[in-house]
């Protein structure tokens, strides 16, 4: 079993993300996993990602707060325990409009 504790979790950057903290919970540097690795992202307000697409799906489950994701065809904003799936390709931009700080938990498959 390998656990990791939130107060050791260790911060890592994610590219064209603004105003956001990211944390990697499982998998990548944090633990050894086969096929995914989870991490937790802290949006202040006004925090968010430019419209990008990534090259595998991606699962984002709101676990405080409000965030708004966006496609190309599609806005919906999400609120706690509220969870979205995008798939591969599929470009998504996350963005929190309010006043008071998000918590996302992000899984993804791990790139080998």
């Amino acid at each position: 079993m390998q656990v990791t504790r939130i107060a050791e979790a260790r911060a890592y950057e994610a590219a064209e993300h603004f105003d956001m903290r990211c944390l990697r919970l499982q998998g990548k540097e944090a633990t050894q996993t086969d096929s995914v690795w989870v991490g937790l992202s802290h949006l202040l307000p006004g925090g968010h990602t430019s419209m990008r697409d990534a090259a595998v799906e991606k699962i984002y489950v709101v676990i405080a707060g409000e965030v708004t994701v966006r496609t190309p065809d599609e806005c919906v904003r999400l609120g706690p325990l509220d969870s979205c799936r995008l798939a591969a390709g599929e470009p998504r931009a996350l963005h929190n409009e309010t006043n008071l700080p998000a918590t996302v938990l992000l899984v993804m498959p791990e790139q080998r």
